[in-house]
């Protein structure tokens, strides 16, 4: 509950930048360098178990992969449930009763391609199963609305900021219109909710301190930093096994006795 309420003050104001992690070395090592909180990434957290992203991740490896965090880290969690991991409300509800029974502080949400009362349903079941229980967790309800091209482009933030309303009303504390990136959607978007807007990283995206101007309030880099340690991972571990030479795969590496410094006995 404590984590619960100090992740809502990261909220408040300023912005909170979130480097995903996708297990309990990443989101310790994430802490090191001064993240604020920790979030995971769906994808990210699906590869280290090696399931496909995409609601293929069985309930019990994301339960293990929020209590390995949770040990190793004392800054809060915000972990990325995609669509709930339940195919009803209840099953949903009880899904993220497990998660905030483990201390985690906050949780996403997607409403994907679903219609957003399948959402809304959702968050109020969750809602009403944690205060049976006398539970809290930070909600952040992320509509797809950007990155499935759900309605036409010019309806897009409209559709967004009407589906903020939806959520809010049903219980959700943030809103996270994955995949927006121009500056006057984002302005009209913070404009048109009293939700803290979360913003996802991007190529195009602007700087942090441009978006803050505009009033948003987190920005998740997503899979981005995973899909980067992949890609470097598979050039030394490629290289390695064509040549056999040590050189390229210690050369960048973190020293052993750094590395093992983060982590808790």
């Amino acid at each position: 509950m404590t984590k619960t309420a100090d992740f809502r003050r990261l909220h408040q104001s300023g912005i909170l930048l979130l480097a995903n992690a996708w297990d309990a070395g990443s989101a310790r090592l994430i802490e090191s360098l001064g993240g604020k909180a920790v979030a995971t990434t769906s994808a990210g957290v699906a590869w280290a178990w090696g399931y496909k992203d995409g609601h293929a991740l069985p309930l019990e490896r994301l339960l293990q992969t929020a209590s390995a965090i949770t040990r190793a880290i004392d800054v809060p969690l915000t972990l990325d449930m995609e669509r709930g991991f339940g195919n009803t409300p209840e099953e949903v509800a009880a899904a993220v009763t497990s998660v905030a029974r483990l201390g985690v502080a906050g949780l996403n949400i997607e409403d994907a391609d679903l219609p957003p009362e399948n959402l809304v349903a959702r968050l109020k079941a969750i809602r009403a199963a944690l205060k049976r229980e006398g539970l809290d967790i930070f909600i952040n309800a992320r509509t797809d609305v950007y990155l499935r091209g759900l309605v036409p482009e010019g309806q897009r933030v409209a559709e967004c900021i009407r589906r903020a309303g939806l959520y809010q009303e049903a219980g959700a504390d943030g809103i996270f219109p994955a995949g927006m990136t121009d500056l006057g959607d984002i302005a009209a978007m913070v404009k048109g909710t009293s939700l803290p807007v979360n913003i996802m990283a991007r190529p195009t995206l602007a700087p942090a301190a441009e978006l803050e101007k505009l009033g948003v309030r987190r920005i998740t880099a997503g899979s981005a930093i995973s899909e980067a340690m992949y890609a470097h991972a598979a050039r030394l571990a490629g290289g390695f096994l064509k040549d056999g030479l040590s050189a390229p795969v210690t050369a960048e590496s973190m020293p052993y006795p750094q590395v093992n410094g983060l982590m808790k006995a």
